[in-house]
């Protein structure tokens, strides 16, 4: 089976250069073209600053079939030359941008600019995949021949994954998280100032914890032929940035609706595994890690687990107060959070058929 075409748009900023590296000899798609603010030779050429510096901030090399990649301007890329497009770009552009992308060819975007509209699933993979075929109606509704797909904001990613299970089994009456994010989900333009994040943390990220309680609702909302009927779950949070380079941290509290022993309830987590007879080539061997360690998870330790795409749990007690369970997570946000989900997303609907336009 031959290789699908793909263009990745905004592929030297840092969610762009996940795409780089997670779409690197893939089995289902071939870059063939990267699209940034101007035409250039090669991808290395883009990467290139004024100074002589690069803007790889990976710790990895950038990939070799990647490095000689051509470039485009935004102005020169015409969308249906490729299969698909992989979008890392700021909402305010994707807002502009996408809507051109999806008249003619699928998109997968990490922007928040889709995500809250009634046509458009807010997908993680394995979490609620039959919500995928709202995609139809978007594509019905926009006279479109693709679409727009967009990733969840990546704080809300390891929280839906932890509590898909606990929902599914139990049901979920409240939710109360407290986050420490890590620098990279800021990017690095504007990003955090160094000495406002050295030996502190930051109490605020502004507009974050709106979109972590409206965008939770939808992905564990119930999906029908009208469209997703939002989870009836109370949830408040604090998101706060610490001196972490990857993978955000969160403290969570949860009020079963069920009542269940922690037994059953760890049971449920380690049952659920919906990669475990899956060929998707992006997916880990585990949705979720669960450990009996107390001092673990740890964002340095275990934020590369399943290749950043596994979630970890940790200290899971009891909650007498909200009637359930608390625990700690650890998720990758630049990887299962941004460019490597939405490559996982992508690799879903192909093998779900709702890829082909």
């Amino acid at each position: 089976m031959s290789r699908l075409r793909a263009a990745i748009v905004g592929a030297t900023g840092m969610a762009g250069q996940q795409f780089v590296q997670a779409l690197s000899n893939h089995p289902n798609f071939e870059v063939v073209t990267m699209v940034t603010s101007r035409t250039l030779k090669t991808y290395d050429e883009a990467l290139l600053e004024a100074d002589g510096s690069s803007r790889w901030t990976q710790n990895t090399p950038v990939p070799g079939d990647m490095s000689g990649v051509p470039v485009v301007s935004s102005r020169e890329f015409r969308p249906d030359s490729v299969d698909v497009i992989f979008t890392a770009i700021e909402s305010d552009l994707a807002k502009e941008l996408e809507p051109w992308f999806a008249q003619t060819t699928p998109t997968f975007s990490t922007a928040s600019a889709f995500r809250y509209f009634d046509d458009t699933p807010l997908l993680i993979t394995g979490v609620n995949d039959d919500h995928a075929e709202l995609i139809r109606k978007q594509q019905q509704e926009r006279s479109w021949k693709g679409f727009v797909l967009p990733v969840p904001n990546c704080t809300v990613t390891g929280l839906a994954v932890t509590l898909k299970p606990l929902h599914e089994h139990f049901g979920i009456q409240n939710v109360l998280m407290v986050s420490m994010q890590s620098v990279s989900g800021a990017g690095r333009s504007p990003g955090v100032r160094t000495l406002d994040i050295l030996d502190n943390i930051i109490p605020y990220i502004p507009n974050e914890e709106g979109k972590v309680r409206k965008e939770l609702l939808k992905i564990l909302g119930g999906y029908s032929s009208e469209g997703i009927t939002p989870a009836e779950i109370s949830i408040n949070c604090i998101c706060t940035r610490a001196n972490v380079l990857d993978g955000h941290t969160e403290s969570v509290f949860v009020g079963l609706k069920k009542q269940a022993n922690l037994t059953e309830i760890r049971e449920a987590i380690n049952r659920y595994n919906p990669f475990d007879s899956c060929k998707l080539h992006s997916a880990p061997e585990r949705m979720i890690h669960l450990f009996d360690d107390p001092f673990r998870p740890q964002p340095r330790l275990d934020r590369e687990l399943g290749g950043g795409m596994t979630t970890s749990m940790g200290r899971l007690e009891e909650e007498p107060v909200l009637g359930g369970v608390k625990y700690v997570l650890v998720s990758h946000n630049t990887k299962m959070g941004a460019g490597k989900g939405a490559v996982l997303l992508a690799e879903s609907m192909l093998a779900r058929g709702l890829l082909n336009v």
